[in-house]
């Protein structure tokens, strides 16, 4: 992947930052910084066997500090996604959160675990395990969060995430991982082309500041996705509702439960296929509507607008304020617990 290290090795808040590269013996890499807890790169081979790095990243801490997208890569909470005007009430009490995307709160607030540096717990071949304790009161959340993730190589070429977290007063909690995937490499082409299935009949339509309005079925829309239709091919249709860019920003409702497959997409010049696995219902895909083409990544390269997409899994926006979602209350004595997985194979 031709990172180099050091350029990862800093300080931030107190506390140390760095790079860790995991493999396994297909020749898949991964590389994993402590700050945000973040994939900056995942190689994996091409049709030719050659590897072609599938997430679009920095190559230095610098380069995520001073990034106008603050998310690439980042485990992202304490609640993913929007919480409409950043107010919820919990057990007869109401909290009032940042306003980090007006009019509403997004991804964690100003201080989410985007932005902090995470402790490295372990770290083997395949393996690393990062854990962060948010306290009482971050991002004006309720409750002492202890918090660890796992990123984990498989042979067969999945890379897991496992989330762990647990806390000493009722919270809130919605976490996600938010790589952004070109399966061509990162800024060689936009992903326009790329096609994409995802295992859901129904989604989550929302109102102009992107918090939603109700569960719609797929069938008939430029949502349904649940043969494989190229990103690009209705991506313009998908705006009506979008004041911020167009295109994709919306949740779908993930058929089935426990862990399964939920999603395939596939690079139309590498045919690198991905797989997406989760036990979370749901799912926001996002498709780099607001991708400036202004950023310097890895390699050199540039990135283009609509150059990455996200597939993010996670719990439904705004669903403190949605009684019929399914609860994201987490309480004293009980652990949170979820695992995606993204997995890699060549469509020859």
């Amino acid at each position: 992947m031709n990172l180099d290290n050091k350029r990862f090795e800093g300080e931030l808040n107190g506390k140390s930052t760095g790079l860790y590269i995991l493999k396994n013996t297909n020749g898949v890499e991964a590389a994993i910084t402590n700050y945000g807890a973040r994939i900056v790169a995942l190689a994996v081979p091409g049709r030719d066997g050659k590897p072609v790095d599938v997430v679009t990243g920095f190559d230095s801490l610098d380069g995520y500090l001073n990034a106008k997208e603050k998310y690439h890569g980042a485990i992202v909470g304490r609640y993913a996604n929007r919480i409409a005007r950043g107010r919820f009430t919990l057990n007869g009490k109401s909290y009032q959160l940042d306003i980090n995307n007006p009019p509403n709160h997004l991804h964690g607030g100003f201080d989410g675990l985007h932005q902090q540096v995470w402790t490295v717990i372990d770290h083997s071949d395949s393996r690393i395990t990062l854990s962060y304790d948010s306290p009482d009161g971050e991002s004006h959340y309720p409750g002492n969060l202890g918090l660890r993730i796992v990123y984990e190589l498989s042979a067969d070429n999945g890379l897991s995430l496992s989330y762990e977290a647990s806390t000493d007063a009722p919270t809130v909690i919605n976490l996600t991982s938010h790589p952004f995937f070109n399966l061509n490499g990162q800024g060689r082409t936009t992903i326009l082309h790329h096609t994409l299935q995802v295992n859901a009949t129904n989604y989550i339509p929302v109102d102009d500041s992107l918090i939603p309005v109700e569960i719609a079925p797929v069938e008939g829309t430029p949502f349904d996705f649940r043969t494989p239709v190229p990103i690009g091919k209705r991506i313009d249709e998908a705006n009506d509702q979008l004041i911020y860019g167009a295109g994709y920003d919306h949740n779908f409702v993930l058929d089935g439960s426990g862990l399964r497959p939920v999603a395939r997409a596939q690079g139309d010049e590498s045919g690198i296929v991905m797989e997406v696995l989760t036990d979370q219902p749901g799912m926001q895909l996002y498709s780099g509507n607001y991708m400036k083409a202004d950023h310097a990544i890895k390699y050199g390269l540039t990135d283009l607008n609509r150059g990455a997409f996200c597939l993010e899994t996670q719990h439904f926006p705004d669903s403190p304020n949605q009684p019929n979602f399914p609860s994201t209350v987490l309480n004293p004595g009980e652990t949170f617990r979820s695992v995606t997985i993204y997995r890699f194979a060549i469509d020859q």
